[in-house]
Order: structure tokens, then C-alpha cells, then sequence
């Protein structure tokens, strides 16, 4: 792939990673109050957002590498910081499942701001 192509797919995405994460969070706070809103398409599209964290993070790695692309240090650093983000909020599931939906609500918006900086730094 060029590196305008493989540009593109990585600015694409990262619009999906927010858009994504910013659903399911606002999906997963409205959960709080409304019942109907607790769904089990909540779990699948909040992991589909999720998934989406690590796509970009792999698209993001082939087009510094393939491409030879140079990143600003703090737009890599932000993007690393999505997944951990991930891994976090995953690995306290257990402990917080009493407040499973503001955990995963919080944590899907928290993610969508940290694509939202590296987004800023990036261009």
C-alpha cells in the first residue's frame, strides 16, 4: 500500500475509533438511568469500538514502518495510550461490576478523548 492510501485508512479509522467510542460511552451512561437501554448490543458494539483501538493502532505502526511515515512523538504516544486505556478499564470488569455501565461509559469516553488529542497532535 502507498502511503496516501494507508494515510487515509488511518485518518479514516481514527474518526471511527471516536465516533464509536463516543456511542457506546453515551450508550453506556444512558444505560444508568433507562433500562431499556441495557442491551446485550450494548457489549457487542462497545467491543467492536474496542477492537477498532487496536485496528488503529495496527494501521497506525504499518504506516510509520511500511510507509516510512515520521509521527509526532505525543500522536504515537496517545494512540499507545487508547490501548492501554482498553486493557485498563477491561482488567477492573470484576472488581467494578456493581458499576459495570458507568465503568465502560466513563472509560469508552475517556478512550474517545484520547484519540481526539492524538487526532490534534497528529495533523
Amino acid at each position: 500500500m502507498s502511503a496516501g492510501v494507508t494515510s487515509t485508512v488511518h485518518t479514516a479509522l481514527g474518526w471511527a475509533l471516536v465516533l464509536s467510542n463516543g456511542a457506546a460511552g453515551l450508550w453506556a451512561l444512558g444505560a444508568i438511568r433507562w433500562e431499556t437501554l441495557r442491551h446485550r448490543s450494548l457489549w457487542w458494539f462497545l467491543g467492536a469500538a474496542w477492537v477498532l483501538v487496536f485496528v488503529q493502532l495496527t494501521a497506525g505502526v504499518i504506516l510509520m514502518r511500511v510507509a516510512a511515515v515520521e509521527a509526532p512523538a505525543f500522536h504515537v504516544f496517545y494512540g499507545a495510550c487508547c490501548a492501554v486505556a482498553v486493557v485498563f478499564v477491561y482488567a477492573y470488569r470484576q472488581q467494578l461490576e456493581h458499576r459495570r455501565y458507568e465503568l465502560f461509559g466513563l472509560g469508552a469516553l475517556f478512550i474517545m478523548g484520547l484519540a481526539i488529542r492524538a487526532m490534534f497532535l497528529g495533523s
